[in-house]
């Protein structure tokens, strides 16, 4: 079996485990932590980063730090992974869905600024499969309406646009380190801003708002949230970041490699390449048109067959019962297409140049 996305795991991650393990520091407190945030913001060249158990977590409590609560709206997309969406249920708002561009499957930049009520209070933008939004103009209407800006970048971390990493533009980004994430801890999640102040209060949020005092004791100002990361999974982290520059570079050959193959095939939509962005190239996706002989699921049933794993694009979430009755852009064409056509291909780190070849010559069989 060709699996679609799976870990690579092949630098420090025993020796440093090992060591939480040696030394009894496995819960969150430990050295291991503090550096795990400190070299991912150094990565990212950002101020200041914060550990959560998972993406989810880090986009809460990037919501909570903001204020972001009942009676807001937040403008997101439809074509996306529903955690997003969750978290600003979770504070209490309310999404607005923004449709996604015909030829990079994110957010529609050119929509967002007609989806603004007195009640907008953030714009958070998703950048899925790798491809980030335009952050330009997302930026330029944010700050026209004076709305804060919050990057979903949990699929997209060594994305760039306009030469600045995803996740670093907005007010505050944030990541996964899920296991089919580019770098992994199994579970686990990070906040990032370049606003000292605004990553102290999600520090505080996250560790149950805890102060010590002097008789070490703990006391709590306010509701916090126990969103804090393992020593171990923290450790992971540090090892897999180690690997990050060798982990995008060969995603970036698969996908060249990808659309090498793929080019000129009938029926057949590669992804966009837009300037002023580089993709990260996290999972290779396509579009299925008509002029195709299979469909979309036809074509997922066929490579199942051949062993190679694929999964279908996300299914839009205003579709869905809890969300079905939000408020959407005044067309939703796009988002309803991608869902029906799109298609991700296998894309781990370790992908061999012969499964590309193998999943390449299926795809393209004129004998279908």
């Amino acid at each position: 079996m060709i699996p679609l996305c799976v870990p690579e795991i092949h630098g420090n991650e025993w020796n440093y485990i090992k060591n939480c393990l040696d030394t009894n520091w496995v819960s969150s407190a430990g050295a291991y932590v503090g550096r795990f945030e400190e070299a991912f913001a150094h990565y990212l060249d950002i101020e200041r980063a914060v550990v959560t158990m998972n993406g989810t977590a880090a986009l809460q409590l990037a919501l909570l730090s903001l204020g972001v609560g009942a009676g807001d709206e937040v403008i997101v997309p439809s074509m996306t992974f529903i955690s997003p969406v969750n978290a600003i249920r979770y504070v209490g708002a309310e999404p607005v869905f923004a449709d996604i561009r015909e030829d990079t499957w994110v957010m529609d930049e050119r929509q967002v600024e007609a989806l603004i009520t007195a009640r907008t209070k953030a714009i958070l933008p998703v950048h899925i499969y790798g491809q980030p939004v335009n952050m330009t103009k997302i930026m330029k209407v944010a700050e026209k309406h004076h709305l804060f800006v919050i990057e979903d970048a949990t699929e997209s971390l060594g994305a760039e646009w306009g030469g600045r990493k995803a996740g670093t533009i907005g007010d505050i980004g944030c990541f996964s380190f899920n296991g089919n994430k580019l770098i992994t801890t199994g579970a686990g999640g990070m906040l990032v801003t370049d606003d000292q102040s605004l990553g102290e209060r999600a520090k505080y949020l996250s560790t149950q708002t805890k102060t010590m005092g002097e008789n070490g004791s703990f006391y709590h100002e306010e509701v916090g949230y126990n969103f804090r990361m393992p020593n171990l999974l923290a450790a992971m982290g540090c090892a897999q970041l180690e690997k990050i520059d060798e982990y995008i570079a060969l995603k970036r050959k698969h996908a060249a490699r990808y659309n090498q193959l793929l080019k000129g095939i009938p029926g057949l939509a590669l992804p966009a390449k837009e300037e002023g962005f580089r993709s990260a190239c996290w999972l290779f996706s396509i579009l299925i048109g008509p002029d195709y002989p299979l469909s979309r699921d036809q074509l997922i049933d066929r490579l199942k067959k051949n062993g190679i794993q694929s999964r279908p694009f996300f299914q839009p979430v205003h579709r869905m019962p809890p969300y079905k009755d939000c408020r959407t852009a005044e067309t939703m064409d796009q988002t309803r297409k991608a869902a029906e056509r799109g298609i991700n291909l296998p894309s781990s780190v370790g992908l061999a140049d012969q499964d590309i070849s193998l999943i390449c010559s299926i795809i393209g069989n004129k004998d279908l």
